[in-house]
């Protein structure tokens, strides 16, 4: 299973494509995050796949070689910012939600329903 707390992750190469930096941002605390990645298949076989270029990384399956090569690594930000709130989960949540309102919203049994006063700030907020 991939990581769930995952908001973003970026690999980049810089000085001429000699380095390479990981880069990701996730929810909750940074040993539950460490635990969740050394533990995800999927996560862990692109991290493989794209580390195993980067000198004095071992590879699986040899774990205990990956987070020592991780944890060995790691840099906390100096600050980071975001211009949206919640979690992954809840952001993911939103997402399904908005969808099942859309569905609703082109449904043509619904629109009865849709003329009722407590629904106008989700049909304003629709029409953005």
């Amino acid at each position: 299973m991939a990581i769930a707390t995952i908001h973003e992750a970026r690999f980049v190469l810089f000085d001429e494509d000699t380095r390479l930096a990981f880069i990701t941002s996730f929810d909750g605390p940074w040993d539950a995050y460490m635990e969740d990645f050394f533990t995800s298949g999927p996560t862990l076989k692109l991290f493989d796949v794209i580390f195993r270029h980067v000198e004095g990384y071992e590879g699986l399956p040899d774990l205990a070689a990956v987070q020592s090569f991780i944890l060995g690594a790691q840099q906390s930000a100096a600050a980071y910012a975001r211009n949206y709130g919640g979690t992954v989960k809840e952001i993911r949540k939103a997402q399904r939600v908005s969808a099942a309102f859309q569905q609703v919203l082109d449904h043509p049994d619904a629109a009865e329903v849709l003329q009722h006063p407590a629904l106008r700030p989700l049909l304003d907020e629709a029409a953005d």
